[in-house]
């Protein structure tokens, strides 16, 4: 319909026309993401080494600090303060790293719906685990440091035992293309 006529048509029938332009730009969305495809596996291994990479950096220096700062800790206080804070930003960095892969999209792939399900559902496993490590040290009581820390070893024997859980094993892709990918991009090494 030409934009004359569909200025006609606005003022005649507006409903009508209204609907008419709604079709037209959905159909025109979804062609256009259609034509978008999906990314190739080295396109696709690329990007989620891009997001793994900064999260896996942002977990060690996390960890870093939280060795640096436990061995000053002098009370319970104090340690609840720094691992609380170290599993919040691990909660943040998996997050991140969950949104980044996420917006990678599927890889074309054989099967890529489900690897990157799997990959997306791995970083929500591992925030998950952070998140609830974090809550479980946040309810610790203080007053008897015993205790106390009696609790930290069961939240993060519990935080590992989910962790692990949820990971992902790469060597187990069932694409040759995406193992490939992950042994070639740059961004993988």
């Amino acid at each position: 319909m030409p934009v004359t006529s569909l200025t006609t048509a606005c003022k005649q029938r507006p409903g009508v026309a209204r609907r008419s332009l709604a079709l037209t730009v959905a159909l025109v969305c979804a062609a256009l993401t259609a034509c978008a495809g999906q990314p190739s596996a080295a396109d696709w291994a690329g990007s989620v080494c891009s997001a793994l990479t900064p999260w896996r950096g942002a977990i060690s220096d996390l960890n870093t600090q939280a060795q640096a700062q436990m061995a000053a800790a002098t009370t319970p206080e104090q340690t609840r303060a720094n691992l609380v804070a170290l599993l919040n930003g691990a909660e943040s960095a998996s997050e991140r790293a969950r949104a980044a892969v996420a917006a990678a999209g599927t890889p074309d792939v054989a099967g890529g719906d489900e690897v990157a399900r799997r990959f997306v559902g791995t970083l929500s496993a591992a925030r998950d685990a952070y998140a609830h490590a974090r809550t479980a040290v946040e309810a610790l009581p203080t007053a008897e440091p015993a205790t106390f820390y009696d609790g930290v070893v069961a939240a993060f024997t519990a935080l590992n035992r989910e962790y692990a859980a949820g990971a992902l094993d790469t060597e187990q892709l069932d694409s040759v293309e995406l193992r490939k990918a992950f042994d070639e991009v740059d961004a993988c090494q």
